[in-house]
């Protein structure tokens, strides 16, 4: 099951890093280029949000099932965890950051969706998703993925 697990978390992680880039641009482009908000950037914005979600619950999942998570802290003590640089990134930089990337794009599409107007909408979506997308970036174990 963790191999699995692992395989779907990691290939997600790809189109989720496409998906919320796209959207971050997007936003930042309305905003700066003073465009109309349409149902094109409403549909990016949630289909960022959604694909965000479900990479949690996967990541949620591998968090219990995988042996350099839960059971890295378990097995070893938060101490040696905390020593291990890999382990530390896995175990715990890497869900941290990702919880909070996640927060990020929920608050961020829930306030955009209150604004009337288009500028502060992409405003909202342009702050909240960059700041996610740069936590998201700072936390990939990126030698495992390449």
């Amino acid at each position: 099951m963790y191999t699995t697990v692992q395989f779907l978390h990691s290939w997600w992680a790809y189109l989720l890093l496409l998906i919320v880039f796209i959207a971050t641009v997007n936003a930042l482009m309305g905003f700066f280029g003073n465009r109309e908000y349409k149902p094109k950037d409403f549909r990016l914005a949630l289909f960022a949000l959604i694909v965000t979600h479900i990479q949690f619950l996967i990541g949620l999942i591998l968090f219990f099932v995988s042996p350099n998570a839960l059971q890295a802290i378990t097995n070893n003590g938060m101490g040696t965890v905390m020593k291990d640089s890999t382990l530390r990134l896995l175990a715990v930089e890497h869900p941290i950051i990702m919880i909070l990337m996640v927060v990020l794009i929920t608050i961020g599409y829930s306030k955009h969706k209150k604004k009337l107007v288009s500028k502060p909408k992409f405003k909202i979506l342009a702050i909240f998703y960059t700041l996610a997308l740069i936590l998201m970036l700072s936390r990939i174990p990126w030698n495992q993925w390449f």
